[in-house]
């Protein structure tokens, strides 16, 4: 018994002095912190608001796993996404650079990849952070959301499927959770696709009509081949209309394992209990370690599927719901870690892709996310409301409980981190926007590494930002912003998203001026009256500008067309097309 008694003591002092050494590391000693290989695990919601969650501020939406995790760790405030849309902040995420970098942007309007079946994607020559890991020696995994594309030339050559960027296995959905995926008000594609079809079946049908009444009356000459042709068109948009729902649902709703489709359509009601079980039996599989899981949540993306347990229990209605129903999740995942003894030797991460949604509305029902102070949201380029998201975390004994940081970082500073702290390096042969946040984490910097940021909107450059670190002041300029509808409005309302160019827009010469310091709400624009500094500010972006778009390389744009357009040879499907059915999770 006198042994134990010691062995404990001794391993108490031992804990202490080893924490102790951590938090007094130098700079130089961070990088050596890599050799500790801890596991990863990187939780990251879809679409929600930072003004969500109870640690930022809220408090009427209960997320106590996500608050338990901040109050254990280290929370960021000023985290921002390089997009503020899913498709390029994802890629950002993953390969640590600005998605105009790797061409995952459009110029046109398609914010995103549209379908399941496009060309466009991650490029395979990119480099992940789950890619740099595996060669390592970590087992990596991907469970839930991927929407960085799929294949590329037919529909089984998966060029840019998870397993062909760093990931040993993946689970959840190739494309994306909206609101097609259950039919009801939310609507991201059928109804418009809808309105296009109904109106070619007006005009053809019209035209055959007249075409035909001209024959009758023998004002037409030629034969009935354009009449029959004309009818045929009509016939086919009616019909392509009146099943489009259902079309969309099979092409874009479906679960994959691998390279396998196991569930097409998916039953959504079931799936965040799939999701649960998949983390569950990876962790468990994994836990000798070291392992890199990435679980992107489903949620809180409209049409906020939520299970029954967790309805109507939110005073903000089905998102309010859905929010909850995802901190729940967080929690399920970490008992998971505490009952394989891992905690202590997990970084967990918990962010969000980018702002919440505040279009995602019909009629008095708001399906899309609160940004707290914070003016904008989802799609708008450069203002904070869409690009501002929570950025957490914990590792226990390493990282100090409690920490606030203050300090500009951003989504793409993940990968230098984990890369740096599972052995790897980070690529010399690319450009890495992302900074290794461990020695701001540790407290062994007291600034963060960005100077400045870019925020872009598709391919255009809408907002930047200065750190000017002598004054403790984040400076924040706007070129271009959105013009919120109706007047008055706080965004595009009656339109999905805000868009990034054309007469919608305004561009602002001069650009729009704010100390994020101390107007983080963007609420007084700063004139050369009103602010000292204010043509010093501008000339020190604007040559910072300069200097980044020398750093910019063409690249063809994966999110134009004809790469963002429906293919039907690049549809997966489980079975013969166009019958696209199967449902393996209910097999024994």
């Amino acid at each position: 018994m006198l042994h134990l008694e010691h062995s404990c003591l001794f391993f108490r002092s031992w804990l202490a002095l080893t924490v102790s050494v951590l938090l007094d590391l130098k700079p130089s000693a961070c990088r050596s912190l890599s050799g500790s290989r801890p596991n990863i695990l990187l939780l990251m919601a879809d679409d929600l608001g930072i003004g969500d969650v109870g640690c930022y501020g809220n408090d009427t939406i209960r997320t106590p796993n996500v608050d338990r995790l901040a109050a254990d760790g280290v929370m960021l405030t000023q985290h921002i996404a390089a997009a503020s849309v899913c498709t390029p902040s994802r890629a950002a995420f993953l390969t640590g650079r600005y998605p105009l970098r790797s061409g995952m942007v459009s110029s046109n309007g398609y914010r995103v990849l549209q379908w399941t079946g496009v060309s466009g994607g991650l490029p395979p020559n990119e480099t992940t952070f789950a890619k740099i890991l595996k060669d390592k020696g970590y087992a990596t995994g991907l469970i839930g959301k991927w929407h960085l594309g799929l294949n590329c030339e037919s529909s089984d050559d998966y060029c840019h499927h998870p397993l062909s960027h760093g990931f040993d296995h993946f689970y959840g959905m190739p494309f994306s959770m909206m609101g097609d995926c259950e039919p009801g008000e939310m609507s991201e594609k059928r109804a418009g696709l809808e309105h296009k079809l109904n109106v070619c079946s007006h005009v053809m049908a019209l035209a055959a009509f007249t075409l035909t009444a001209g024959k009758l009356t023998r004002l037409v000459a030629g034969s009935w081949t354009l009449v029959i042709c004309s009818a045929t068109v009509a016939l086919l948009c009616l019909t392509t209309s009146y099943f489009m729902g259902a079309l969309i649902v099979h092409a874009d709703c479906f679960l994959m394992r691998n390279h396998a489709i196991t569930e097409q359509p998916m039953s959504l009601q079931r799936t965040t209990a799939l999701m649960l079980k998949e983390v569950s039996s990876f962790v468990k599989r994994n836990k000798q370690g070291p392992f890199l899981l990435f679980v992107s949540f489903l949620h809180v993306h409209t049409p906020l599927i939520t299970t029954e347990n967790f309805r109507g229990r939110s005073p903000h209605g089905l998102y309010g719901d859905n929010t909850e129903e995802m901190d729940w999740m967080v929690g399920q995942i970490l008992d998971t870690l505490d009952t394989e003894g891992l905690t202590n030797s997990t970084l967990v991460y918990f962010t969000s892709d980018h702002g919440g949604s505040l279009e995602a509305q019909f009629g008095n029902n708001q399906y899309g996310g609160w940004n707290g102070i914070y003016k904008g949201g989802k799609g708008m380029g450069g203002w904070e409301g869409g690009i501002r998201v929570p950025g957490i975390l914990r590792w226990p004994g390493v990282l100090p409980a409690g920490r606030l940081i203050h300090e500009p970082t951003s989504l793409m500073d993940v990968f230098p981190t984990v890369v740096q702290l599972g052995g790897g390096q980070v690529p010399h042969d690319r450009v890495i926007d992302g900074r290794d946040l461990l020695p701001l984490l540790l407290g062994t910097a007291q600034h963060s590494e960005h100077e400045f940021l870019m925020h872009y909107c598709e391919s255009f450059l809408h907002a930047a930002r200065w750190h000017q670190r002598n004054r403790g002041a984040v400076w924040k300029v706007h070129y271009v912003t959105p013009m919120f509808h109706p007047d008055g409005a706080s965004a595009c309302y009656g339109r999905g998203v805000c868009p990034c160019f054309g007469d919608k827009v305004a561009h602002h010469d001069p650009p729009l001026l704010f100390d994020l310091s101390r107007d983080p709400s963007e609420a007084h624009a700063l004139t050369p009256d009103t602010e000292s500094s204010f043509h010093q500010v501008m000339e020190r972006i604007t040559k910072a500008v300069e200097d980044h778009r020398r750093t910019l390389s063409p690249v063809p744009l994966q999110l134009d067309m004809p790469d963002n357009i429906w293919k039907p040879w690049l549809q997966p499907c489980c079975g013969r097309f166009p019958l696209c059915w199967c449902d393996r999770e209910a097999d024994p």
